[in-house]
């Protein structure tokens, strides 16, 4: 959930700044030095809403329109092409979103609602608080460039720019700017579809550029950081399954999970996921050190029909079950004692051609394979982590994974951060979704969005000769922007539902 403080925080900062500025305008002797400030300043606030605007970045969008007037002219031009096929695309997509949304509401065994292409994102419920500086960072780095685009496209078709600014409304920044209207409605429809649909496609370029450099920065980082070896522990949660003196440590390289060798984090998560839905698998101990049951206490069955034959009291020791003689038996064993250098197995048969070295190196003992006699869902999993000896966890294996934070990248030296690669990372993960996330909604036939002139140029370049009159060219725009405005309301209120209601 949101932290309750973190939210009295935001309205206890909101309130001070909205009613200081009040009493500004309202004061005899500072109110119009105030306001003047404000003028020269471009600043300008409301409730939640503080808005700053200047003509410093003009030069800069001139010069960038100049660079090379045919390049930007293909660009722009790809740039139509790809506004108007995400305008379409745009609409199938909310489409099919509102789709998987209702058959979630409807359905009593709900499947797939992370794998949405399109989801309502709220702080403290599906983003975590921990995540939000790299959530806004991104958002406002997505919009930077959306509006650059918008920008640099009309100042190339002699459309001049008043300003660019950014905004913060509520916590959420954003980035637009302003526009010159008389030149913008003296250009051709085809001329406007360029400066409309410039700032989705840069937005879908940053997001392609993200994944490029998501994608090489491995490469990038070859030098001084190395992969492959296996995941690397940059964080333990306080208090989880994972920490302990016998747990995971900051720095760890995690290399096996059982018999399943971890090299990336990829691995890792394949790993845990097979654990979570196979059998448990035993491991082969000798059988000398098989005492009955009874010797640690009664025997009694669990609600799940699970056998337990340990003292309730016990921390180290768990009940393992195995085979003898067609005969289910079960003994309560020292975990770690046990199962320390032992392999895995599945049956009697895996454990035949293994032997157990006893205290007199002249005899050998024959194994077993003993099984952990665990609740429902419950694994022990051992993880490898040289040169420490084998961490044992036992409990739900998606719990581990929420335990620990992982990454790829392993310092070449002591003395660089664990936690740089990490950075770059998500920050470009959010990148990608954010900026992919707004070049979808602008494309959308929305009011108040890119979308919405966007369509309003192409009904002007497309059905004037139809549709002489064009009053009814804007009839049909306003019915189409009320259909394409209410699909998206519908997605984002049903979304809203779906993340704080279930």
């Amino acid at each position: 959930m949101i932290p309750v403080p973190l939210v009295v925080c935001v309205l206890c900062g909101w309130c001070f700044v909205y009613l200081t500025d009040v009493l500004l305008k309202l004061s005899e002797s500072y109110g119009h030095c105030y306001e003047m400030w404000l003028g020269s300043k471009g600043l300008s606030l409301s409730p939640f809403h503080i808005r700053w605007q200047t003509s410093l970045f003009n030069r800069l969008f001139s010069r960038c329109a100049r660079i090379n007037p045919h390049a930007l002219y293909l660009w722009f031009t790809s740039g139509l092409v790809f506004g108007l096929v995400s305008m379409c695309g745009s609409v199938v997509l909310l489409i099919r979103t509102l789709q998987q949304t209702v058959h979630q509401m409807t359905s009593d065994h709900p499947q797939g609602a992370n794998q949405q292409t399109l989801q309502v994102v709220v702080p403290g419920i599906n983003l975590p608080v921990s995540q939000l500086a790299y959530f806004f960072s991104a958002l406002l780095v997505s919009g930077v460039i959306h509006e650059l685009g918008h920008a640099v496209a009309a100042i190339r078709e002699q459309v001049r720019v008043n300003g660019f600014g950014v905004f913060v409304f509520v916590v959420y920044p954003g980035a637009f700017v302003d526009l010159f209207t008389t030149h913008l409605n003296l250009i051709s429809p085809a001329q406007q579809l360029r400066i409309f649909c410039a700032g989705v496609w840069h937005n879908f370029v940053l997001c392609v550029a993200a994944l490029c450099f998501l994608f090489l920065l491995p490469v990038f980082l070859f030098p001084v950081y190395y992969t492959g070896a296996g995941a690397l522990v940059t964080e333990v949660v306080q208090g989880s399954p994972a920490d302990g003196p016998r747990g995971l440590s900051i720095g760890d390289m995690v290399t096996g999970l059982e018999d399943c060798d971890v090299r990336t984090v990829e691995d890792w998560n394949s790993c845990l996921t097979i654990h979570t839905h196979t059998p448990q698998t035993g491991y082969c101990v000798p059988t000398h050190t098989l005492q009955p049951s009874w010797a640690h206490g009664r025997v009694y069955r669990r609600l799940d029909t699970s056998i337990e034959c340990c003292s309730n009291n016990s921390l180290t020791d768990l009940c393992f079950s195995y085979t003898k003689l067609q005969e289910k038996e079960y003994a309560c064993l020292p975990a770690r004692k046990m199962l320390s250098g032992s392999r895995v197995c599945r049956s009697n048969a895996d454990c035949l051609t293994h032997t157990h070295l006893d205290t007199d190196p002249d005899t050998h003992s024959p194994s077993v394979c003993v099984t952990p006699s665990l609740e429902n869902q419950t694994r022990l999993i051992r993880l490898t982590h040289p040169p420490n000896t084998q961490m044992l966890f036992v409990g739900y294996p998606p719990h581990l994974q929420y335990a620990v934070s992982l990454t790829n990248f392993a310092p070449r030296f002591g003395f660089l951060n664990l936690d740089l690669p990490v950075v770059m990372e998500t920050f470009c993960k959010y990148v990608v979704s954010l900026s992919g996330a707004l070049a979808v909604v602008n494309s959308v036939p929305c009011f108040a969005l890119d979308g919405q002139w966007m369509l309003s140029a192409l009904l002007e370049a497309t059905l004037v000769t139809v549709v002489t009159d064009r009053q009814h060219r804007e009839l049909i725009g306003f019915f189409l922007l009320l259909g394409g405005s209410a699909l998206l309301a519908a997605n984002v209120a049903l979304g809203l539902w779906m993340v704080t209601a279930r």
